[in-house]
């Protein structure tokens, strides 16, 4: 996994504030984030054998960071520690659980992309918040040497066409898909050879040259959507990486998410096998 680690700042709010209003909150919370660190624990606790790369800073919570990985069995010999303090998420979460973010990088700045035992990985999974061309370098070297490389292009950046081309999927949420193209089979015209788009309660959309494959999401009691697309990331990979069909590994991916935002947070709700919905 590459992407970003970031300390979440999370607040429980009643509505979010208009321009120049102050809305008075619940209790701030500190809980282990980030897209690419999210994806990574989401991805080992349902049993994926992970490792991840990133940055943190030297503070406490690159320590919280650090720790949570571990905890969640992700490898960590890939994370460096940077100068530059952890990259921050501040966080609104509004009764009815959908969430605004504001993201600080950081250290999540600072990541690079060292020599790396390409023929260890099956699937290099990459999210944003970290810079594009390091990405797009991954990718790169990723595809030449057989791994399978998937891109959450969460938030959307401009990323150069011939790494669209290696993207074999595509991750992106409905909001996303719109922004990039009018039709979800019009996201392949961008290039990938696949996409999935992920379409919160209702689960997700399989975009492959043969068609469009939706795929249903359990219903559940949404607490925190806070990372559940993470989650999604996470446990399609693993599954990618054990063989599956993308559908299959997508529909299983929509159990994680949705089985996520029915706790708080987003590492800490992240689901084991048995607790699946």
């Amino acid at each position: 996994m590459l992407g970003s680690a970031n300390a979440d700042l999370v607040v429980s709010v009643p509505r979010r504030p208009a321009g120049g209003e102050t809305v008075l909150g619940g209790d701030t919370a500190v809980l282990p984030g980030g897209k690419g660190a999210n994806t990574a624990v989401a991805a080992a606790r349902v049993g994926g054998s992970v490792s991840f790369l990133g940055a943190v800073g030297p503070d406490q919570y690159g320590e919280l960071l650090r720790s949570s990985l571990e905890s969640a069995g992700v490898r960590t010999e890939l994370l460096r520690t940077s100068s530059r303090p952890t990259g921050i998420a501040y966080i609104t979460v509004t009764p009815d659980g959908e969430n605004s973010i504001v993201v600080a990088p950081g250290a999540n700045s600072d990541v690079v992309v060292p020599e790396l035992p390409w023929e260890s990985f099956a699937v290099l999974v990459c999210s944003l918040e970290v810079p594009v061309d390091v990405v797009e370098g991954a990718v790169r070297a990723a595809a030449e040497r057989g791994v399978r490389p998937v891109l959450n292009l969460s938030p959307v950046t401009e990323v150069a066409p011939d790494v669209l081309a290696l993207l074999d999927p595509l991750v992106v949420n409905e909001h996303e898909a719109a922004s990039l193209a009018g039709t979800l089979p019009g996201l392949l015209d961008l290039g990938p050879k696949s996409a999935v788009v992920t379409l919160g309660a209702r689960g997700a959309a399989v975009v492959t040259p043969e068609g469009v494959t939706e795929v249903p999401a359990p219903e559940v009691e949404v607490v925190d959507t806070t990372g559940a697309g993470d989650a999604f990331a996470g446990a399609l990979a693993t599954r990618l990486a054990e063989g599956d069909p993308l559908p299959a590994a997508a529909a299983f991916a929509t159990r994680v998410a949705a089985t996520s935002v029915t706790k708080p947070g987003a590492q800490p709700s992240y689901p084991t096998p048995s607790d699946l919905r």
